[in-house]
Parts: structure tokens; C-alpha cells; sequence
């Protein structure tokens, strides 16, 4: 599971950018949607008239920013203050190759307002809201590459993330998008990648964990961090909760120079998550979304009623059976319940992946893997597991419980964190709730109360009922 060094190359990872439909020259793109790497491969070559319309189409679409994003500047009188006034992304044509060969055409929102900012000259630094499924990966993933020179062969932009597979989902999108530009190398920064003593890094990206990205400036000198030009601190509210990393990521920050441009991304900003973004990025601008964006509009929601978890586990082969599905994930309350569910399944002869709290990080990443390449149908797991896992293919998720917080009541955010798993990036997705009591209909009730999303009842004895709402 480790990569020591990784050329960046075609790494199918599904990324975080929405693009509207356009027809370029001979290059269709579909709306909102990867292509499938077989037909990707003969649609890369770039004419440059389709480079000078997608400027245009970027800078069109930057200027018409709607309004449910709030961008808080530091400057009113800046340029960048109103959109309007900027000209172009100025990207690579190798970049640009990369984004389309992504299969976008259209910036997500927090893009149209984040990356004007981050490829500004000078740089500007940022502090962003932004969920995942938002487009905040590719987003900086863009910033960091547009601002290397793959000419030094030195580190010139840190990325630290919280786990170690976040730092490997956003390699895998750092490679993606980097895969018309192979000058441009990768180093992972995690535990377990041993370097020999007194080596030099020559890659110019280096993504990692806190500890090891520490080590690696200051003890073990691999990193220059003065050659530092762009640091990105992703998930800060998940840093901020495990002990040392905040303390890891202001140590990492205090050892880079004036000049380097910071850019730190959270999904939610309680008043401890604002003071540490406040401590690691000088002088910001600020974006931040509105709260549950847009998020449940592709996703279609259905309860089913049952009695018992014996039923709840019928219900769900029959939607299983009758739906024919790419890949589902199933969340359960409890590591025994989803023990016992995937055990269950496997007897059915499922093929099943099961995610759970006790395993060790690569264990989990390696369960991660072999789902995301298809390996297994069905991920089982638990809660604590479900953050920040991109799959493309899932196309259904099932709350086999509902997600309810320690007190018992409605968890909102995790019910979107899990069904936003699906339909993202305006694919349509289908999310299945299980009922078993009074108590789950309340909360049911009261969560489609909070998004006022009606979730509709379906009869999961009824095949043709099912196979209807997976079309």
C-alpha cells in the first residue's frame, strides 16, 4: 500500500468538480460525468482553438457566481473584489488538458470564487467552507500545480491532511490531473515511507500527515520548507480534533517563508476551528458556503418499513436483487450490527467489504481500494468511517440505520455527509433509509423536516416498485 514514489500518471479517482455540457471542435463532453478511461484516451489530444474557448467558458462562468456563496474579502477595492475584472485562469495548456481529460467544462462554486483568488498574482490566501463533493480538492489541487516550476527539483507546495488516506485520495487526484504534465513529481509524506539519511527531495509536491511532514522539514531536512510556495492545510476541523496535529501543522506553518501562499479548507468553522485557521493563514480572504447547498437535489430518497433487523437485511437483498447496481455503501449504527450485516450478506454470496473503527489505517485503506476498483459491491461500515471516502460507482446508499447523535437525536450533517456519496457532481443518486420503530420514523420525520426534502415511502416487496426509482 505504499507508494514511495509516484510518477504522476492516469489514476482513476473521481474528482471533485462539476462541469456543465459543451461541444468543442469534435470533443463532447458529457454533463457532469467522467468518461470511462477507454474512450478518455483518444479525446485527449487538445486542439488549442478548444484551450482558448474553455478560458473564455471558465471566464464566463467565473463572472456569473450565484449568490449562495459568501465571499468575504479582505479587500473591497482589490480586482479580484468582483470577478468580472479577471481576465483569465492562465492555465497550462497541460493543466487544461488534465481538468478536460477529467471530463469537466464548468467550475463548481466554491471554484468560481476560490480560484481567481489562489491563481492571483501575488497569491492571495484563503480561508474556505466547503464540504466535500465541492470541488475543494480539485480546486487546489489546480493551485498547487499551476504554481510549481518543474524546472527546480526541490519542494515547492506542502499539502498535510489529517489521515493517511486522505493524503493518498488527494495524490491520486494530484496525479489525475498532473497526467499531461509528468515533469511534475509526487511524494507521499506519511509513516511507513522510509527515505534514506541526509536525502534531498526532488519532487516538487510533497502531500502527507502532519508528523512525518514535520519530521521531514525540521529533524530529517528532506523538505527546505523556505522553498515553500504553496501550503495547504485540507480538513482542519478533523486536524484540529486529533492531538498533536494542531500543534504539528502551526509548527510546519511558523517554518515557511512570508511569501508562501497559505490555503486552509474546512467543512464546518466552530469558533476553536476560526481561531486555528486565524493562527495558520495571515491576512485571508475568507469563503464560506451556505449551509447544505444544492447537495440533495440529484439524490432521490426512500424510507422502507420493517420490524426487525432480519427484515431491514430482506429488504435490503431485495433492493439489491432488483436494482442492478455499480456499488452500494451501507451504513450501520453499531460495529456489531454491520459485522453481523456483512457477514449475513456474504452467506447470500455478496461480495463484501466491511469498514470498521478497530482496524488499522492501511488495513483500511486497503479495504477502501479494493472497493473503489470494484473488487466488492457492497462497503459495510460503520459511522466513524464514513468521511472523505470518494467512490465514483456509488450509486446507492443505504442508512440501514439512521444516523442519530449521542443524545439520540437527528445527526443531519452525517445523513448528508452519507448520501452526498451519491449524486455527486449532478449524477442522480438514490438513497434508501430503513424504519424499524417509532422512534426511527421520528427521526426520519424530522430529517426530512431539516432538509425539507420529501423522502418518499417505497414497498421493498414490490420488484417492479424498486426497479421504477432506479431509472
Amino acid at each position: 500500500m505504499h507508494h514511495h514514489q509516484c510518477h504522476l500518471k492516469n489514476a482513476s479517482i473521481h474528482l471533485d468538480m462539476a462541469f456543465s455540457s459543451l461541444q468543442i471542435s469534435n470533443l463532447q463532453l458529457n454533463e457532469n460525468e467522467g468518461k470511462p478511461k477507454s474512450e478518455e484516451n483518444g479525446e485527449n489530444k487538445i486542439l488549442l482553438s478548444a484551450q482558448s474557448l474553455l478560458n473564455k467558458l471558465i471566464r464566463s462562468n467565473l463572472v456569473n457566481t450565484t449568490n449562495q456563496v459568501e465571499v468575504l474579502q479582505r479587500d473591497p477595492n482589490s480586482p479580484l473584489y468582483s470577478v468580472k475584472s479577471f481576465e483569465e485562469l492562465r492555465l497550462k495548456p497541460q493543466l487544461l488538458q488534465g481538468v478536460y481529460a477529467m471530463g469537466f467544462n464548468r467550475p463548481s462554486k466554491i471554484q468560481e470564487n476560490a480560484l481567481p483568488m489562489m491563481l492571483a498574482e501575488p497569491p492571495q490566501n484563503l480561508i474556505a467552507q466547503s464540504q466535500s463533493g465541492t470541488g475543494k480538492t480539485a480546486a487546489f489541487v489546480l493551485a498547487m500545480l499551476s504554481h510549481v516550476d518543474p524546472s527546480n527539483k526541490w519542494p515547492q507546495c506542502l499539502c498535510v491532511s489529517p489521515t493517511y488516506e486522505l493524503a493518498l485520495q488527494t495524490g491520486k487526484v494530484i496525479e489525475q490531473m498532473g497526467q499531461f504534465y509528468p515533469e511534475v513529481k509526487l511524494m507521499y509524506a506519511i509513516r511507513g515511507n522510509k527515505l534514506e539519511k541526509g536525502l534531498k527531495l526532488q519532487e516538487q509536491i510533497v502531500i502527507g500527515t502532519p508528523g512525518t511532514v514535520l519530521d521531514w522539514c525540521q529533524k530529517l531536512k528532506f523538505i527546505d520548507p523556505k522553498k515553500i510556495k504553496v501550503f495547504v492545510l485540507d480538513e482542519a476541523d478533523v486536524m484540529i480534533a486529533t492531538q498533536g496535529h494542531l500543534d504539528q501543522s502551526l509548527r510546519i506553518q511558523r517554518m515557511l517563508p512570508k511569501s508562501c501562499q497559505m490555503l486552509l479548507f474546512s467543512a464546518t468553522f466552530e469558533e476553536s476551528v476560526w481561531n486555528f485557521a486565524k493562527r495558520i493563514v495571515p491576512d485571508p480572504n475568507v469563503i464560506k458556503l451556505k449551509r447544505e447547498e444544492e447537495t440533495l437535489d440529484t439524490i432521490k430518497q426512500y424510507y422502507v418499513v420493517c420490524n426487525c433487523k432480519e427484515e431491514k437485511f430482506q429488504a435490503l437483498c431485495n433492493i439489491y436483487g432488483a436494482i442492478t447496481i455499480a456499488q452500494a455503501m451501507v451504513f450501520c449504527h453499531t460495529r456489531k450490527t454491520a459485522g453481523w450485516l456483512a457477514g449475513e450478506l456474504s452467506k447470500e454470496g455478496h461480495q463484501v467489504a466491511l469498514l470498521s473503527g478497530e482496524m488499522q489505517v492501511e488495513q483500511r485503506a486497503a479495504v477502501i481500494d479494493r472497493f473503489r476498483n470494484g473488487k466488492e459491491k457492497v462497503l459495510v461500515t460503520t459511522n466513524v468511517c464514513a468521511r472523505g471516502i470518494d467512490v465514483e460507482q456509488v450509486s446507492v446508499v443505504i442508512n440501514f440505520d439512521l444516523p442519530v447523535d449521542k443524545d439520540g437525536n437527528p445527526d443531519n450533517e452525517t445523513y448528508l455527509h452519507r448520501i452526498g456519496r451519491t449524486g455527486r457532481f449532478g449524477k442522480r443518486g438514490l438513497a434508501i433509509n430503513m424504519v424499524d420503530s417509532k422512534f426511527s420514523m421520528n427521526i426520519l420525520n424530522r430529517i426530512q423536516d431539516h432538509f425539507d426534502k420529501k423522502i418518499e415511502r417505497l414497498d421493498t416487496d414490490d420488484l417492479d416498485e424498486i426497479e421504477k426509482i432506479a431509472n
